[in-house]
């Protein structure tokens, strides 16, 4: 294993849960099966805002053990969510606050506590995520609001760039064995993803597995 082929490996590890986090019943299970834009938008703003406390937590930690390179890209990353965020919230007709809202990806991801479970989760919360901002961009694009789903598609395109920042740090500091913890790690991200959705439409009485 290398950090080239890492994320390919994933993404074969986990194709099922992929197909299924990408497919049109995302937004049903993020929304509680209120397809409007008003949820659609709470939800994507809910997922930034989660995002930017986890890589704001873990560039503070980076920092406080002297590895600055890890520190340097997760507060980048942090920057970048704090705008995701922004933007999305912009798009709200009333007043958000998910301060306390989080999701149990990033209750696992705010649990890792090296560079190379960090950056292994990162790939994994990127591969998932890009899968459920597609569905929005969709969305968007079925509604006819073509800006709308113009700033999905800047939003997805940084979070496929996520995969190669991810990579690009187990590169420097990933070797040996700690691969295996890599592998481990991501697909542990993606599966509880992919949980979470699965949970939540099965709760709603409808079957995940189809892959619409």
């Amino acid at each position: 294993m290398d950090a080239d082929a890492f994320p390919d490996a994933i993404r074969d590890a986990k194709a099922t849960e992929l197909d299924r986090l990408g497919s049109q019943q995302a937004l049903v299970a993020l929304t509680d099966a209120d397809l409007d834009a008003e949820r659609v938008l709470r939800a994507a703003a809910r997922s930034e805002r989660a995002a930017r406390e986890t890589f704001a937590a873990w560039a503070e930690s980076a920092e406080t053990d002297g590895e600055g390179d890890a520190a340097d890209a997760f507060a980048a990353l942090a920057d970048e969510e704090r705008d995701h965020y922004d933007r999305v919230a912009a798009e709200l007709d009333a007043e958000f606050d998910p301060a306390d809202e989080t999701d149990p990806m990033h209750d696992y991801l705010r649990g890792l506590d090296t560079t190379v479970e960090r950056a292994a989760g990162l790939v994994g919360r990127s591969l998932a995520s890009d899968r459920t901002q597609l569905q929005v961009v969709n969305f968007f694009v079925n509604e006819a609001d073509e800006r709308r789903a113009d700033l999905f598609r800047d939003l997805r395109s940084d979070t496929q760039a996520g995969v190669s920042t991810g990579t690009d740090l187990l590169a420097a500091h990933c070797d040996g064995d700690e691969w295996e913890r890599a592998r481990e790690t991501a697909e542990r991200t993606v599966q509880i993803a992919y949980d979470e959705y699965a949970e939540t439409l099965q709760g709603m009485g409808l079957d995940p597995k189809p892959i619409c």
